[in-house]
């Protein structure tokens, strides 16, 4: 089964991974960008996501091996390939697995580390939602706001919605998977493993999954990286400030030393 992905533009391969209970649709504005910059953009949605395949399979592994399967069939090599939070994680073990494919490689907000399961409220959120009775999405909204007070992480989490027919919301991402295997994304990348080429982390000032013990380890997996702190921005750093985060994205893809 392929992954299902918008390509834009032509030039050299550039890989978006978004992050967990995403889609590629999140990096469409910054994906038409850098589209129009030179590259070859590829903004995928990773299993159990968007418009891909549903599986009760979900790891680090096997979503490295649906990117492998990608790059196969679509003749990839020598890629940019950005990852955010659990799509960086995807990204990094990508990165090492397949360095030889790999020419640049930039994380967003997120580090090698374990993290522990903290997206309950929102899978209690995105559980409650029943389309037997919601109509609309402001009704969608209105259970969400209940579980998940912030506006923006809301609204992030309902582009999620489609109509699977007439009158009838739905889901795209397979939640009940996603539920059962949360703590799949938290898990770290393997010890001993590296990536010898450039590697760009960036991080939001106001967010706290890169924090300053993280640099070490960062370091050891990534002799060659480089962090840069995004101002003015959380987790979603991209939406945040997109700003600032292309600047920093284009002065270390341009940045050849």
């Amino acid at each position: 089964m392929n992954l299902h992905s918008n390509i834009l533009g032509k030039g050299q391969t550039f890989i978006f991974l978004h992050g967990f209970l995403g889609m590629s649709d999140n990096w469409k504005t910054l994906g038409t960008t850098f589209s129009e910059e030179g590259y070859e953009v590829h903004l995928i949605d990773q299993r159990n996501h968007g418009r891909s395949f549903h599986s009760d399979e979900f790891n680090y592994e096997v979503m490295v091996a649906d990117l492998k399967r990608y790059c196969d069939i679509h003749k990839l090599n020598d890629i940019v390939l950005l990852g955010h939070s659990m799509g960086g994680k995807t990204a990094m073990l990508f990165a090492v697995e397949y360095p030889q494919l790999v020419s640049k490689l930039i994380i967003a907000d997120i580090s090698p580390r374990y993290y522990p399961t903290h997206h309950d409220d929102i899978l209690k959120g995105l559980s409650a939602l029943n389309f037997d009775v919601l109509k609309t999405r402001g009704e969608a909204d209105a259970v969400m706001k209940r579980f998940v007070p912030d506006v923006g992480t809301r609204q992030f989490l309902l582009k999620n919605l489609y109509w699977k027919e007439k009158g009838m919301l739905a889901l795209r991402m397979n939640l009940e998977v996603l539920k059962d295997q949360v703590n799949e994304v938290g898990e770290p990348l393997p010890m001993h493993t590296k990536f010898e080429k450039e590697t760009l982390f960036l991080r939001g000032d106001r967010s706290e999954y890169i924090s300053l013990q993280d640099e070490n380890l960062i370091y050891t997996h990534f002799p060659k990286a480089k962090i840069v702190t995004i101002a003015n921005a959380g987790h979603w750093l991209h939406a945040e400030n997109p700003t600032d985060f292309y600047n920093e994205v284009n002065s270390f893809l341009k940045d050849e030393l």
